[in-house]
């Protein structure tokens, strides 16, 4: 493994001071702020207003007034695209200014930077298209009868985001809700808060009506005010599965709408003899690319147990060929992780699977050249039980965990043996085959011979990682209630 051992000299950033509510820059209720912290060396670059419950309060009454009384319900298909191409364009416009935000506050390589944030414009293009044809109304013969069906928006949504991706995954839950026709209130996670007060600053160049958006940066307690809000009538939440269980309970006391996005724990499986040039650079990069922290990473490689030491080999040989380092230098693969208690986390997990008998490959410590910031080396189990918690619980960094099977049953059943239910990737050589194993195993998304979350189609997961679907026309359905008229 490379590593990079100058000091970063990242380029700064800006600080702000107001709040984005309803559409417009406004004080904070209070003075509490948020520091940006670079997750490269821990050092401060900029402060932002941290969002209260007041703060929530006066975003929920504006948007509150824009969908009882406002004109954003009540437009066309047409004026929702036109305010959506608007969207789109500030965002572009900003996007060299988000990527620097994210890689200097989370730590992404500005390539991965870059990857994210054309997503977010992906996901705003594809909401866009299914407008354009989206059937909001239509009639279905009952008996001798006509019934008209109409889909209208669910009310004001609350957006929960996490921090490993704000703007991409503020654009696939905002995108959608606001091409149903309803206001949001969007709460990013204390870290990383700079590239999503730019996203709000693309907000208010798009000129959308009073009330429709507000973007108020706060931590847990402010996040389960504006759960328990009765005047919220559904959130999207995204984040580990532990704190969406806390969402749903909470959205349950008051039956209010949710859609969970939650943790995952997805198997690569590699079936038979393919050439391993044919699959490992995907399935590598697939569980440890922007250092482990996608929900949808395969962090688990199933691999035939006569094939195991021939594939731990040539993992661990590319694993040691990254470049860990600086996220501004050309040539890093893998930055540092997001947070210090994100990499005391990692380093706990690494503990664990010792302690439980797996056989450390490679990595499982700190760089010994990068002593600032939050960096820790791509990391191999071998020899990984279902019974291990490293093979059970989401780690959230780059620690992959091979398990061995015997048959092509055994592998379904270790893919299956999880409480999650996320992503997945089979690869062989027989196609019908790995399309029998894809249907076999219960997740939202699986790839043949190939990996990648397709957030432009109904994206979800099975079993404890989450609920309801987002992207596609999916999830403009997840944010519209359906109203049955007869009698016309």
């Amino acid at each position: 493994m490379t590593t990079t051992t100058s000091v970063p000299t990242y380029p700064p950033l800006r600080s702000f001071d107001r709040l984005f509510i309803g559409g417009a820059w406004v004080p904070p209720a209070t003075t509490r702020v948020i520091g940006s912290i670079a997750a490269g060396t821990g050092l401060e670059l900029a402060r932002v207003p941290e969002a209260t419950e007041a703060d929530v309060d006066a975003a929920v009454s504006a948007a509150r007034e824009a969908f009882d009384r406002g004109p954003w319900p009540r437009t066309t298909a047409a004026e929702r695209i036109s305010a959506l191409r608007r969207v789109r364009e500030a965002i572009a416009e900003r996007l060299d200014d988000m990527c620097v935000a994210f890689s200097a506050e989370i730590g992404a390589p500005l390539g991965v930077s870059r990857a994210f944030h054309e997503s977010a414009l992906n996901l705003w293009d594809d909401n866009i298209r299914l407008l354009e044809t989206f059937a909001f109304e239509e009639e279905r013969l009952v008996g001798d009868a006509t019934v008209r069906l109409v889909r209208e928006p669910v009310g004001v949504v609350g957006i929960i985001l996490p921090w490993n991706g704000p703007v991409t995954t503020a654009s696939l839950k905002m995108a959608p809700a606001l091409a149903a026709g309803c206001p949001v209130i969007v709460k990013p996670a204390p870290e990383g808060p700079v590239s999503m007060m730019l996203l709000a600053e693309a907000l208010e160049a798009a000129d959308l009506p009073p009330g429709v958006v507000s973007v108020l940066p706060a931590g847990r307690e402010v996040g389960e005010h504006l759960v328990r809000h009765a005047g919220v009538d559904k959130i999207s939440f995204t984040g580990s599965t532990a704190a969406g269980k806390r969402v749903m309970a909470l959205c349950a006391d008051r039956v209010a709408r949710v859609t969970l996005e939650l943790g995952g724990k997805s198997a690569g499986i590699v079936l038979d003899d393919l050439a391993l040039d044919d699959f490992l650079s995907t399935l590598v990069q697939a569980g440890i690319g922007h250092t482990g922290q996608v929900c949808a990473a395969l962090t688990r490689l199933v691999v035939p147990r006569r094939r195991q030491a021939e594939i731990a080999d040539a993992v661990v040989g590319m694993l040691d060929g990254l470049t860990v380092g600086d996220p501004f230098a050309e040539g890093t693969d893998l930055g540092p992780l997001a947070a210090e208690r994100q990499r005391d986390r990692v380093e706990g997990y690494v503990r664990i699977g010792q302690a439980e008998g797996a056989r450390l490959a490679c990595g499982g410590r700190r760089p010994a050249h990068l002593d600032r910031g939050w960096y820790y080396e791509p990391t191999l189990f071998t020899d990984v039980t279902g019974a291990m918690r490293i093979a059970r619980e989401e780690v959230f960094g780059p620690v992959l965990c091979i398990q061995p099977f015997d048959t092509v049953e055994e592998a379904i059943s270790i893919a299956n043996d999880s409480d999650y239910g996320l992503s997945g990737a089979v690869f062989a050589s027989d196609t019908v085959l790995a399309e029998r194993v894809a249907r076999s195993v219960r997740t939202g998304q699986i790839t043949v011979n190939g990996w990648g979350l397709c957030l432009t189609q109904p994206a979800g997961g099975f079993k404890q990682s989450g609920l309801g679907r987002e992207g596609g026309p999916e999830g403009i359905g997840e944010h519209l209630e359906t109203k049955i008229i007869s009698g016309l």
